[in-house]
């Protein structure tokens, strides 16, 4: 059984010879635009499954009266589950097949939204959200792999941002469909059908992804778009722990941005997860008011990590440092407009979450691309696993129990005073990276092993 497993997860592709079409008169351009639109879609489709739970915290609060650090629990526990998992499945993912490990990442959330609709009582909760956040992550780390393999440095940038629209799309999908079924059917509709879609999904994710450029006929990306040659390096089962510690976690680069990522995630996960009961109990909106007002926070970060890669690419020589600098420190000022603005007044109150939202996505996009740019495409999995691992663990802690107790305290100024202290300090670990830019060859991080 072990033997078969390994087959089909961890043993790298066959590659075939290396031609610019393929057997099946397939072109490059049409490889990258379907690796770029699948991933998308799957994406998507674990944000579907992943964003729901908020939807439904409103009536699963109604039926068991928990209280907000109760919820807290459930939410904190689950983030240090998927940033550990982050850790554990990056690794694992640069040593496997994405065109297997995606799918099956994808099909152990719906089975445990499936579970999640069937829980009563705070246990099941807090086990089967943190079951389905493992299989959450195994959802980024093979996604980001597909794309430096199948995207060179140089468009990275740009490219990296248009796929990072998957978040938006899969959050604004699951509040607006998840708020109506909530509100019509329930809240345990909300894990049911967003579950069935994701196992369709799936299927399509195995029908249409492969691993690398080399598994259907073509050659490196560096070769087709004429970048720097880089020293051929073994890719997959030649992965080992030391690479990971000399690559990552010898670099200060990726430890300033890891720990930007941490402060950001707080108010990320925060406003993921807290927005549509801190718009129904703070600003006086019912669930599908503030389910609507979410959608549009999603779909303003959409346009915000689009234009964040597109300027670091075009204006900063594919410098990711003072994007994200500026974004964090706009995105506090958001956040101080955002809590200030007097109840009972919506059409404001989505202004102030739309520029929140566009501020948001920006520096969360740059964190994936920079963790391309300073190691290499052979461990970038396991080098957004670390920036996960860090923003989940201790920065997912503090957005779910810590919110909790603050609003059970102190109300939701405290929150805001937290959201917008974490912008400002991720600002400043952003800005330790301004002028790092991309480590096109390959070679400056074996030549460090030796």
């Amino acid at each position: 059984m072990y033997k078969v497993l390994k087959s089909y997860f961890l043993s790298p592709p066959r590659v075939r010879d290396p031609n610019f079409i393929t057997k099946e008169g397939k072109s490059y351009s049409y490889w990258r635009l379907r690796i770029l639109y699948t991933t998308m879609v799957g994406y998507a489709c674990f944000y579907l499954i992943r964003a729901n739970f908020s939807m439904a915290l409103p009536g699963i609060r109604a039926e068991y009266n928990f209280s907000n650090t109760e919820i807290g629990y459930i939410i904190s526990v689950a983030s240090v589950v998927y940033g550990f998992g982050k850790l554990f499945n990056g690794f694992l993912s640069d040593k496997s097949n994405a065109r297997y490990f995606l799918p099956a990442g994808l099909i152990g959330s719906a089975i445990m939204n499936f579970v999640m609709g069937s829980s009563a009582g705070l246990t099941f909760f807090i086990l089967f959200w943190a079951f389905n956040s493992w299989f959450q992550s195994m959802g980024f780390p093979p996604t980001a792999r597909l794309l430096t393999h199948w995207f060179s440095p140089r468009e990275l940038g740009t490219k990296w941002s248009i796929w990072s629209c998957s978040h938006q799309i899969g959050s604004a999908t699951a509040v607006i469909v998840s708020g109506y079924l909530a509100v019509e059917y329930g809240w345990r509709m909300v894990f049911y059908i967003p579950a069935t879609l994701a196992l369709v999904v799936s299927i399509f994710l195995y029908n249409r992804v492969r691993d690398t450029p080399e598994t259907v006929g073509l050659p490196p990306v560096e070769d087709y778009k004429g970048d720097i040659k880089k020293e051929p390096r073994t890719e997959g089962s030649g992965l080992t722990v030391k690479d990971f510690v000399t690559i990552i976690l010898k670099n200060k680069l990726v430890w300033y941005v890891s720990i930007a990522n941490l402060f950001l995630y707080i108010p990320r996960i925060g406003v993921m997860t807290w927005a549509p009961t801190f718009l129904k109990e703070f600003k006086g909106a019912d669930l599908f008011l503030a389910g609507g007002q979410v959608a549009i926070f999603d779909i303003a970060a959409a346009s915000g990590g689009v234009m964040a890669g597109w300027l670091s690419d075009k204006y900063f020589q594919s410098r990711r440092g003072p994007v994200g600098t500026m974004y964090l420190v706009m995105l506090a000022l958001a956040f101080f407009v955002l809590w200030k603005i007097p109840a009972n007044h919506p059409f404001f109150d989505t202004i102030a979450l739309v520029f929140a939202g566009f501020l948001l996505s920006g520096p969360q996009v740059l964190v994936g691309i920079a963790m391309a740019d300073f190691t290499c495409k052979s461990v970038v999995g396991s080098a957004n696993g670390f920036a996960g691992f860090m923003a989940y663990v201790f920065g997912a802690l503090i957005s779910g129990i810590g919110v909790g107790k603050l609003v059970d305290i102190w109300g939701w100024h405290g929150a805001f005073i937290l959201f917008i202290a974490c912008s400002l300090l991720g600002a400043f670990f952003f800005a330790l990276t301004w002028n790092a830019k991309p480590r096109n060859n390959e070679k400056e991080h074996i030549s460090q092993k030796k």
